[in-house]
């Protein structure tokens, strides 16, 4: 018998309207914030177990103080054009959760970024953090800044406005950002550089994501996308699958994707579709990797022009269409909410065996059900794209340290921390009542951590 079927009836009743008041309130008080009303919801709804059976935490009341972030910090950021114009954005941060370690979470740069994305990522982020088992919090950042269509120029400006007012509030021992969608290695650089001037020294460990040359990580780059190929490699292990002689789909041509393919295909995979914002591409026969590189990485193209070079392949305007596409495997790497009910079911009709999640939230709660109750295996995205985080949090490490590990040495830790995140995960399923589960599974795995660690420091 499982610890949920012995739990007494009024201990899960209690617990649930616990949960439903906390959602309720987050609800209200923060008003028009789907992102971060989904993310709460997801995440709340698998605790009601837990809090049945430790009620120490409803008495603590741990779950107010989770989704009340302990700073939200949103800033003016002034900058010129190369036309001489004067520009205003908005620059956010919100420090979630400090409770294991400081703030740890990504900056993103895209015209959709507003507070209820940044604190659903932040929010997502306390959890992910804590199931990689490093000293890190939950953070997050960004502005809506587009850097599509601008200039190194402009995009140098922008970042060193922004930096200027961040740099107030970051620190390596106070909150450390990394990239995200929009903010690669030339952005990181900017901001580093920035930040540098204005502290008057040099601290290496205040940004993560940073070039070779300056105090960043060898497979930092890679990370995210081989640590989601490496999750779901362990959840197909466990089914007697593997990824040789699969088929996938990666949706989304940046780092994750990139990355996401390159291992896969290193694991006997055949990648047959992947997308940027504008369309997908489509080839039976697999997808050349290197002319993707060159085309996203080098050259800063569109997707498109991928079949100008490989005629064989398919291009199609808009991207929910990728999911049509039967594959064995599928890896959701682009956005949040890329995959909903009605494509879900065509995933499944499509026999599909597999999802890993390897962008923030891209499968919405209705598309999750769908997976879960036709038994197709899901990595959740704070479990199955923690690789990304765990690696800043390596390159933290080394730049404590003073030293610069191998690439084999990172990849290698990077593995170890995937598979114990998913064994982690489905042990905290089994033990709640929900075998298999690891949505379930991977939100008590880094609740427990969080939450314990704020009742031993006391109500701060």
């Amino acid at each position: 018998m499982t610890i949920t079927q012995e739990l007494n009836q009024k201990e899960m009743k209690l617990a649930k309207n616990y949960v439903n008041n906390v959602y309720e309130k987050v609800t209200n008080r923060n008003p028009g914030e789907n992102e971060f009303h989904q993310a709460v919801k997801e995440i709340l709804d698998s605790l009601v177990p837990v809090l049945a059976k430790y009620p120490k935490y409803m008495e603590n009341s741990i779950l107010e103080r989770l989704v009340e972030p302990e700073r939200l910090i949103i800033f003016r950021v002034p900058w010129i054009d190369d036309q001489g114009k004067i520009q205003v954005n908005r620059g956010y941060r919100v420090q979630f959760n400090s409770a294991i370690g400081p703030y740890k979470g990504g900056l993103r740069f895209h015209p959709s970024v507003n507070s209820s994305i940044i604190k659903f990522l932040g929010f997502e982020q306390i959890f992910k953090n804590a199931l990689t088992a490093q000293p890190i919090g939950g953070g997050k950042g960004g502005s809506d800044f587009d850097p599509k269509g601008k200039s190194d120029n402009e995009i140098m400006r922008f970042t060193q406005s922004f930096m200027t007012e961040l740099s107030k509030y970051i620190g390596p021992d106070i909150d450390v950002p990394a990239g995200d969608i929009g903010v690669g290695a030339r952005e990181i650089g900017y901001l580093f550089g920035q930040y540098k001037r204005i502290r008057g020294g040099y601290e290496a460990g205040v940004l993560t994501g940073k070039g070779i040359g300056y105090g960043g990580s060898l497979t930092r780059t890679e990370a995210t996308g081989y640590g989601v190929v490496y999750f779901v490699n362990e959840m197909l292990k466990d089914q007697g699958e593997s990824f040789d002689g699969s088929t996938v789909i990666v949706s989304g041509s940046g780092n994750v994707s990139i990355y996401a393919i390159e291992k896969a295909t290193q694991l006997g995979a055949k990648v047959i579709a992947c997308s940027d914002s504008n369309g997908y591409i489509y080839d039976e026969d697999g997808l050349d990797l290197e002319t993707i590189k060159r085309l996203k990485e080098v050259e800063r193209k569109r997707i498109s022009e991928y079949v100008k070079e490989h005629p064989n392949a398919e291009y199609y305007e808009g991207c929910s269409g990728i999911w049509s596409i039967p594959c064995d495997i599928a890896l959701p790497c682009a956005t949040q909410n890329e995959i909903n009910e009605e494509a879900a079911k065509i995933l499944v009709a499509n026999g599909v065996k597999a999802v890993g999640e390897g962008a923030n939230m891209p499968s919405t709660l209705d598309a999750i059900e769908i997976f879960l109750n036709s038994h197709v295996l899901f990595g959740p995205a704070k479990a199955a794209n923690a690789g990304g985080v765990a690696v800043s949090a390596l390159e933290m490490s080394q730049n404590s340290m003073r030293l610069a590990w191998t690439f084999e040495e990172v990849d290698a830790k990077l593995h170890v921390i995937m598979e114990n995140i998913y064994k982690n995960s489905m042990n905290a399923a089994a033990e709640f009542g929900h075998p298999g589960n690891l949505v379930v599974g991977a939100n008590i795995a880094g609740f427990r951590k969080v939450a314990d660690a704020m009742i031993a420091q006391g109500v701060i």
